[in-house]
């Protein structure tokens, strides 16, 4: 049994395999840019986070039908339950959908099919976040959110993600006013190939209660100072970042400098269709590449029960930190 583990930055658009791209392209008359899945892995090598977006958003034409909504996140939620997850905490771009006719109901509705019943099919926990586009416009952003007001009861928090350089998170700053009127969790990406200032950023003007990577965070030691005196959460993807050229190698991960330096950090698998791993797969090859102990594994499924939006459910949380703590590696 894998160690138990919550997953904090997971967006699902980013586990469409390409079998599944494949069946439902079939489904719903849609081509696709490679003749079958084979091509279609070997398209899943990214010079940046930009080459990564073109597909990524590309293959989203697939996804049409309720139905389609609910396969894609039932997939994810098996293989991430067999991976050791027990609560997830997804992330979703409707504006990528929207500007494709389809509606919000339709992807809201279809997601919460699935998620709905995940603890009775697969015993994950879930929470769902939306997230805006930091390269779609501001305005964009608000009336995505006017549009999720109808499904608010199924969203948890709202999220930033999409093409971070030249798109600073002021820039969003009166959506998340918004969003934290509506009682929303908040949280955004932040120092993944942007500047360690948009960390910061991203929680004096936004007001967010977890960074969404904040890798570079490791350049401004008062930044770093700040994180760990405020304990505010990290969601790392390490698999993300190698796939990505964020870091060369694996090896070269600042993570254990990270830990030492007493950073919450949580370790997550992004896209993991596109980026060679689950979540399961991630906690694999950080152990196995940089050499982290027993010790340090516990602390990161810890930490990633203690990051999590729980708060309206302190007994859920005691229990899984209880698993962690009694579990035998």
């Amino acid at each position: 049994m894998p160690l138990p583990k919550a997953e904090l930055h997971l967006h699902i658009e980013g586990t469409l395999e390409p079998e599944l791209a494949f069946e439902l392209a079939a489904r719903n008359g849609v081509a696709l840019p490679c003749a079958d899945t084979e091509a279609l892995r070997e398209a899943y090598r990214f010079e940046d986070l930009q080459s990564f977006l073109n597909l990524y958003y590309e293959l989203m034409a697939v996804l049409r039908t309720e139905q389609d909504f609910e396969d894609l996140a039932d997939a994810y939620l098996a293989r991430a339950a067999a991976q050791g997850v027990r609560h997830a905490e997804i992330f979703f771009d409707p504006q990528a959908h929207l500007a494709r006719g389809i509606s919000m109901g339709t992807v809201v509705e279809g997601l919460w099919r699935a998620l709905g019943r995940s603890e009775t099919s697969h015993g994950v926990s879930t929470r769902l976040i939306l997230c805006f586009l930091r390269d779609e416009s501001a305005e964009s952003a608000l009336e995505t959110l006017a549009a999720a007001e109808p499904y608010l009861d199924r969203i948890t928090g709202v999220g930033l993600d999409s093409a971070e350089v030249g798109h600073p998170p002021a820039k969003f700053r009166e959506v998340y006013e918004a969003a934290a009127a509506l009682g929303l969790r908040r949280v955004a990406h932040a120092g993944e190939e942007g500047p360690p200032a948009y960390i910061t950023e991203a929680l004096d003007v936004l007001g967010v209660e977890r960074v969404d990577h904040g890798l570079r965070c490791v350049e401004d030691p008062a930044l770093v100072e700040r994180l760990v005196r405020e304990r505010i959460p990290l969601t790392l993807c390490p698999l993300s970042n190698v796939r990505l050229r964020t870091v060369d190698t694996l090896a070269d991960h600042p993570l254990p400098a990270m830990l030492d330096a007493g950073l919450l950090c949580t370790l997550n698998s992004d896209d993991p269709a596109y980026f060679g791993g689950y979540a399961g797969d991630t906690f694999d090859a950080v152990r196995a590449t940089l050499g982290l102990g027993e010790d340090r594994l516990r602390e990161l499924a810890r930490n990633s029960f203690l990051a999590s939006f729980l708060e309206d459910d302190e007994e859920r949380r005691a229990r899984y930190l209880a698993e962690v703590d009694a579990y035998v590696f």
